[in-house]
């Protein structure tokens, strides 16, 4: 009798297909937050007719709670489940609104940016007040992000150049991604630290003695992800000159090669330029094209070239927490990395296009030249 009189006076729940889809979607989450989960669990089970009781003793919540969800998804639809419902409580002692101005457009007298403690005593609210409010506006002083803005005046030319290499690359070539990583130092920590244990981290001195440097000229192969490198003490244009010959020696004859490049003085000094000529000179009466072809990225935007991915790789795994007695343990290391590297190589995948980064360029710039002329 208990359960006729609730089915009775219960809101009748009809789901139109699109929300019943999106409530089973709802249900099987295992990111949503867990009151949306169980909202959901008890709309579908109320669209098929069970009653409040039946559902909260299947769902384990109360009966209230069934009848409320009704009413909620009865006056606002989907939209009123996917958020909790606004709650009594002490109204604001604090202006929401005044402190992200102060933390927006105004700056302290002793410091740069503003701490939470600091703007705390400055607007006379507590520090966990200012941390609230700072994470519900996204709101992060301590964070800066670096960035350079090319002013190339073929930034386009040159993007869509390099860009359609990566996407797009053209038959009976093979595109390598070229540069050197220099001055890499060869770094021994002057006392031995403490190795990774549970529940301790690995500890290093905050001092070393530095035993010289060398010098990593890499070539990325698009494709394929293999790196071709040679470690030389300098990087001027001639060990670069030996470094190219290298490539063209390891690579299938029959090829083109499109190297991607920065614009490094070495890169184009005219020694290896004429190497470049005399080499295409020999391929264009062997196969009828050019064996080298240069293409060189925008100035201030190395991030074009896709090895810079594969130096902070190396630096990450092996140089960063490497101990080195000298250059010759520095040169075996990263050779030793290269090989095993190569053993199981995998591409760095390209998925930009073109005009979404030209567009993101062309904002930046205007966002730029506005605070310019401020």
């Amino acid at each position: 009798m208990k359960g006729l009189t609730d089915m009775r006076h219960a809101i009748e729940i009809k789901l139109t297909s699109t929300d019943r889809t999106t409530l089973e979607a709802w249900s099987r989450s295992r990111t949503l937050p867990v009151r949306q989960v169980e909202r959901a669990r008890l709309l579908l089970r109320a669209a098929d007719g069970h009653t409040d009781q039946d559902i909260a003793a299947v769902i384990g919540c109360s009966r209230q709670r069934c009848a409320r969800t009704r009413r909620r998804y009865h006056h606002g639809g989907l939209p009123a489940i996917a958020k909790d419902a606004p709650r009594s409580g002490r109204p604001r002692t604090h202006d929401h609104p005044q402190i992200v101005r102060l933390t927006l457009q105004t700056q302290p007298s002793n410091a740069t940016d503003w701490s939470t403690r600091l703007l705390a005593r400055h607007h006379g609210a507590s520090a966990s007040t200012v941390g609230r409010v700072w994470r519900a506006h996204g709101i992060k002083p301590h964070v800066t992000r670096g960035f350079k803005l090319s002013r190339d005046p073929q930034f386009v030319e040159k993007l869509e150049d390099i860009v359609g290499l990566y996407l797009a690359p053209p038959e009976h070539a093979v595109v390598l991604c070229c540069d050197e990583k220099s001055q890499i130092q060869a770094l021994e920590r002057t006392q031995p630290g403490l190795p990774l244990r549970q529940g301790r981290c690995r500890t290093q001195t905050h001092d070393y003695k530095r035993h010289g440097t060398t010098t990593l000229f890499a070539a990325l192969s698009v494709l394929e992800g293999k790196v071709i490198g040679r470690c030389a003490p300098r990087h001027r244009h001639g060990q670069w000159l030996k470094f190219l010959q290298t490539v063209d020696a390891q690579t299938p004859a029959e090829k083109s090669l499109h190297l991607v490049l920065d614009n490094y003085g070495t890169h184009k000094h005219p020694r290896v330029l004429a190497w470049v000529a005399r080499r295409n000179r020999q391929q264009q009466r062997l196969h009828g094209r050019d064996r080298i072809v240069l293409h060189f990225t925008p100035t201030s935007a190395s991030w074009l070239n896709m090895v810079e991915r594969f130096f902070r790789d190396l630096t990450v795994r092996r140089l960063r927490h490497g101990v080195f007695r000298s250059v010759e343990e520095l040169v075996a290391a990263i050779e030793d990395y290269l090989r095993t590297h190569n053993q199981a190589p995998k591409p760095f995948i390209w998925t930009a296009k073109a005009g979404d980064i030209l567009a993101k360029v062309i904002r930046a710039k205007a966002a730029l030249d506005k605070l310019q002329k401020q």
